[in-house]
């Protein structure tokens, strides 16, 4: 089952702000579009935190069954520990507001 590990709102410049919460760790981040993207292997967003540490980095995705657009989020940094978190933005449950987006984490 899905976990949301924080919300973010879409801005005018296609740019997502919000909060990342998980456990002791609660920052506010900017996911943001990677203008010099120059390959498919780079990501189409870059993940910062407030005071612009980057965090990581997002790719636009197809849903296979749904063949609707989200976007995959990869996650590193010390406070994680040696493992990379792997996150999908999607519709926050119950949120009329559609610019308003969970980062769901789903373990399995």
């Amino acid at each position: 089952m899905a976990q949301a590990l924080g919300f973010v709102t879409k801005t005018e410049n296609g740019a997502f702000e919000g909060t990342l919460s998980m456990m002791s760790l609660k920052k506010r981040i900017s996911i943001k579009p990677n203008e010099a993207k120059e390959s498919d292997g780079q990501p189409d967003f870059r993940v910062f935190t407030e005071d612009r540490i980057e965090i990581g980095g997002g790719w636009n995705r197809t849903g296979k069954v749904s063949g609707k657009s989200y976007i995959s989020l990869t996650f590193a940094a010390p406070e994680f520990g040696p493992h990379r978190i792997f996150a999908n933005l999607g519709r926050a449950a119950g949120e009329t507001n559609e610019n308003v987006m969970a980062i769901l984490w789903n373990p399995a």
